[in-house]
């Protein structure tokens, strides 16, 4: 018997409140759609749109940075990364195995390898 979907994240840049690389709890689950948690409220998405998991991620996802976003600092370079457990966002530098969340102070190591993350 499979695992049940407990975790959502987007699988593409798409406009909606969603952090990009950001793990949300799934609320309910239908064929069509998902409502996830964030930030305490409901929100239904397409399930088309997203990554499922039975499980929490324990690692830092890494994601393409946006283009022409006012709010993203522009010297964070082409990648970043969301932290597992508070979904904030920190620069890379260089290519660490793991590294300290400063919103959090969570340790984790970074999904280099996540062949999900993001593309740009």
């Amino acid at each position: 018997m499979p695992a049940a979907f407990l975790w959502a994240r987007l699988k593409a840049d798409v406009k909606c409140p969603l952090r990009q690389g950001a793990w949300y709890r799934i609320l309910k689950l239908t064929r069509t759609d998902a409502v996830l948690d964030v930030r305490g409220k409901p929100l239904s998405m397409p399930r088309g749109q997203l990554q499922l998991s039975p499980e929490a991620a324990l690692r830092w996802s890494v994601v393409t940075s946006p283009k022409n976003a006012p709010r993203f600092p522009t010297t964070w370079g082409p990648v970043y990364a969301v932290c597992p457990n508070c979904r904030e966002r920190a620069k890379l530098e260089g290519r660490p195995t793991g590294m300290r969340c400063h919103r959090c102070n969570g340790f984790f190591e970074i999904a280099w390898n996540d062949a999900t993350r993001a593309a740009g």
